[in-house]
């Protein structure tokens, strides 16, 4: 059995592509991690999805690969109840060597756009919302999506949707209990938890919050849970945008509004149509939606989500009380008048996500601009010109790298340093051989 002196902790930072580095270490290393932090090198950040470093992104050779210093952005270590052997977990944050920011933390990124918002007397408040597949633990090991098979004496295989089915989550119930225990434990505000479209399809929402980098640090933490806690519990999870050709992508909706420094609602104007502001908002998310593109999709299979009537939107769009637009105005009292958005898959790095929403209703704000008509009925029907959303990785990269909008309010640099990346990422994937070729040509030809 480990003791509290044998307790190791892990410190981690997130990179671009929202997956987890650091470093595990002894439990009497804390203090001295609160004091000085840690050190990693810069070109961790900007490691490509498997964890490579990506020569073109100007972070290793031309800078002697130097180091960054990580920083806790908690004030205490974090409790990680579902391991094997008790530790403890510290988020972190990356500076330079001369303690200003690094741009190609997604954090630093995000705590950016939050800075200017400040400046304008602003402070948003957000809720995200996170879809996920629990299947079989087999799925690990074989690579392939399997659904699970309901416990607490259900007996049967998850096979068919079954939208808001309360019977699954019973079937489910140890799983979701140990969910909701770890979400307080670790200051989690988990809210709602419905079935979705898929089977074994899952979202739970967290609730609003008036720090977005505290909202994006919970939802890395939610998606860490909920991995450690299907294990436990003898199954698998997937954040994975589209991990079954035929059945529901998963999203990450994010919901958000603004308060100024008196704590009102500049989006309420006591009407259901919002303010002139919420529609400045409205506008930059539309016109900056396309060039934001991969990083709310940032991988080959996060667009398979984007087709017409996948419940995925396909070009910029809003709406009030319509889920078939990019851009959702739900119903709801002036005082919680908000924008949804609702094209990134839960795949996505949330501090990106939020740092790309954010920038564009800021865009749209600082400089007035008033979107079109907004959208009744099928929004899918409807799409064409600039406002059609890009559908592919390689497109998507294009125009994101070539953003001046993008460079101004998230950074060159992460410009710069995502894009290559996604680029190596690309060109890694296009030099594999596919299943389905050799299915298909190698005994034929």
């Amino acid at each position: 059995m480990t003791s509290n002196k044998d307790k190791e902790f892990d410190l981690f930072i997130t990179d671009l592509n929202g997956n987890l580095r650091g470093k595990r270490l002894p439990a009497n290393a804390v203090a001295k991690v609160f004091e000085e932090g840690v050190k990693l090198p810069r070109s961790v950040l900007g490691f490509d999805f498997w964890g490579d470093d990506v020569l073109d992104n100007g972070l290793v050779f031309e800078t002697g690969d130097m180091d960054g210093i990580c920083m806790p952005v908690t004030d205490a270590a974090i409790p990680v109840p579902w391991a094997e052997e008790p530790r403890d977990q510290i988020m972190a944050m990356m500076s330079n060597p001369d303690g200003t920011p690094f741009g190609c933390d997604p954090r630093q990124v995000l705590a950016g756009v939050v800075k200017r918002f400040k400046g304008m007397g602003l402070t948003p408040v957000v809720a995200t919302e996170l879809e996920f597949y629990l299947m079989d633990s087999e799925s690990e090991e074989t690579q392939r999506p399997k659904p699970p098979v309901l416990s607490e004496g259900h007996g049967r295989r998850l096979s068919e949707t079954d939208c808001y089915s309360i019977d699954e989550m019973d079937g489910l119930s140890a799983f979701f209990s140990e969910v909701r225990e770890v979400c307080e434990i670790q200051g989690v505000p988990a809210d709602t938890i419905i079935s979705e479209l898929g089977p074994g399809q899952f979202e739970i929402n967290l609730m609003h919050i008036d720090d977005p980098l505290m909202a994006a640090d919970q939802a890395i933490l939610f998606k860490r849970l909920v991995k450690g806690i299907a294990r436990k519990h003898g199954h698998s999870s997937t954040f994975m945008a589209k991990p079954y050709a035929d059945k529901s992508g998963n999203g990450f909706h994010v919901h958000f509004s603004l308060l100024d420094e008196a704590g009102n609602n500049v989006f309420d104007n006591g009407g259901e149509e919002g303010t002139d502001v919420l529609k400045n908002a409205v506008a930059g998310l539309m016109h900056m939606m396309p060039d934001s593109m991969l990083t709310f999709a940032p991988h080959l299979n996060s667009y398979r989500r984007f087709m017409a009537g996948a419940h995925a939107p396909t070009f910029a769009s809003w709406g009030y009380e319509n889920r078939t637009v990019a851009i959702r105005i739900p119903e709801s009292p002036g005082v919680a008048r908000r924008i949804e958005h609702r094209v990134s898959g839960a795949d996505a790095n949330p501090y990106l996500v939020l740092a790309s929403i954010l920038a564009g209703a800021l865009y749209g704000i600082e400089n007035k601009l008033m979107p079109p008509a907004p959208i009744e009925g099928d929004a899918y029907a409807e799409g064409d010109g600039e406002l059609v959303l890009p559908t592919k990785w390689d497109q998507a990269t294009d125009l994101f790298s070539g953003s001046d909008v993008l460079k101004e309010y998230l950074g060159e640099e992460f410009v710069r340093v995502f894009s290559a990346a996604k680029r190596q990422e690309q060109r890694k994937i296009s030099e594999q051989i596919s299943d389905i070729e050799y299915e298909s040509y190698l005994g034929l030809l």
